[in-house]
């Protein structure tokens, strides 16, 4: 990718195995000095030992998402460290049992999961996109992409705080894409289907993983790198012409 080399990248929600630690190493080895940021440190700097081991320059952050003083300060961190902020990949989620687990319908779903849920996938994006933005208009120069979901365009019966979370990263998108743009910061969507990462290999089973790969127009399901080599295109100058767009990467499983 061009234009990638020593420009400073933020993953928010980098640990091993998953679409942010993939996303962290492929934009170390396309040369950017990156921050990569997790509630849980120790699993963003497992994914920073694996960066520096093969030559990258990445640093580790611990941060909470769903806390605006975090991740200003995370923002402050990275500038101060690195000397400023060219992209801002946003793809924390909590996925965890007590949450994506008792996130249910409309009619059932506890307000304490949709109120966490918007806090940390909404809210908390928008926290990001609040600190890094003015940066990247003074340099005139900056990429933002906020992750998704294909459950957005499903309507599924279950995890409707999920999607409702998701579905209002469309409007921040688009907003923020006509704010930045004509001061050259950029700033879209990358919309995964099922994708393989580490917990989703544990959660389910080869019967289940062959059912929806029968849904999927591609011979396999995705990967976290496939999220990955979309960030990295998105924040590089081959994607320069590329704004408030919501991009599918999930082997053509849906069109829209």
């Amino acid at each position: 990718m061009r234009g990638l080399k020593d420009k400073v990248a933020i993953v928010a929600g980098a640990a091993p195995g998953n679409i942010g630690g993939a996303t962290a190493i492929r934009l170390a080895e396309e040369g950017m000095l990156v921050v990569a940021a997790d509630l849980n440190e120790a699993a963003a700097q497992a994914v920073v030992d694996g960066i520096t081991s093969s030559g990258g320059t990445a640093v580790a952050r611990g941060f909470d998402i769903a806390d605006e003083g975090s991740y200003r300060d995370l923002i402050t961190f990275t500038v101060d460290r690195f000397g400023g902020l060219h992209g801002l990949f946003n793809v924390a989620a909590d996925l965890s049992p007590r949450t994506i687990g008792r996130d249910t319908d409309v009619t059932s779903v506890p307000v304490d999961v949709w109120q966490h849920t918007i806090d940390v996938t909404l809210t908390g994006y928008m926290y990001g996109v609040r600190h890094a933005l003015p940066i990247m208009i003074k340099q005139r120069d900056g990429s933002i992409v906020n992750t998704m979901s294909s459950a957005v365009w499903l309507g599924e019966t279950e995890r409707v705080a999920y999607q409702a979370a998701k579905s209002g990263l469309i409007g921040l998108t688009r907003h923020t894409a006509t704010l930045g743009g004509k001061h050259g910061v950029r700033t879209n969507l990358v919309s995964p289907g099922v994708i393989l990462t580490g917990a989703a290999l544990n959660a389910t089973t080869v019967e289940w993983r062959d059912q929806i790969l029968a849904t999927v127009r591609s011979p396999r399901l995705g990967k976290p790198e496939d999220l990955a080599a979309m960030v990295a295109f998105l924040f590089s100058d081959d994607g320069a012409y590329i704004n408030g767009q919501s991009l599918l990467v999930d082997g053509g499983a849906s069109f829209t």
